[in-house]
């Protein structure tokens, strides 16, 4: 396994377990997450009605403990190729009306200098994956 594969499955490890500090950890200082357009987390609001800032407060409500004690994304290495790693991972959630969202995503990682750089998420049905986020929504932000 090569350095970078190494650095995007630990992150990927971080992600699983909540461990923002070692996230922080291993990511570059000027690190970046691309989220599809119809998924970026302006779109959406928090439980307490305040738009979302990123990613993790749009979607915490979908993970709720115990259930989702580690987050279970399931990443394979699907590629390959110097600073650049390919993966392939679910995107898991429940609602509060217990309906269930597992989407695969494709994302497309660099690491730079030893640490997470970049990171692109495609999801395969990002139109299923925003309207299951709106099921929480106290008020969309359309």
């Amino acid at each position: 396994m090569t350095e970078s594969e190494q650095i995007v499955l630990e992150a990927f490890a971080a992600v699983d377990a909540r461990d923002d500090e070692r996230l922080k950890r291993i990511s570059h200082p000027e690190a970046s997450f691309v989220w599809p357009e119809s998924l970026q987390p302006s779109h959406f609001r928090t439980l307490q009605g305040k738009v979302a800032t990123s990613w993790e407060k749009v979607w915490e409500p979908f993970q709720p403990l115990p259930e989702f004690i580690t987050r279970k994304m399931s990443p394979q290495i699907v590629a390959s190729s110097g600073a650049r790693v390919t993966v392939l991972w679910h995107q898991r959630g429940v609602n509060r009306r217990g309906e269930r969202l597992d989407c695969e995503v494709l994302g497309l990682y660099e690491v730079r200098d030893g640490r997470l750089y970049r990171a692109q998420m495609f999801y395969f049905d990002g139109a299923a994956v925003r309207k299951f986020l709106q099921s929480n929504q106290i008020k969309s932000l359309e």
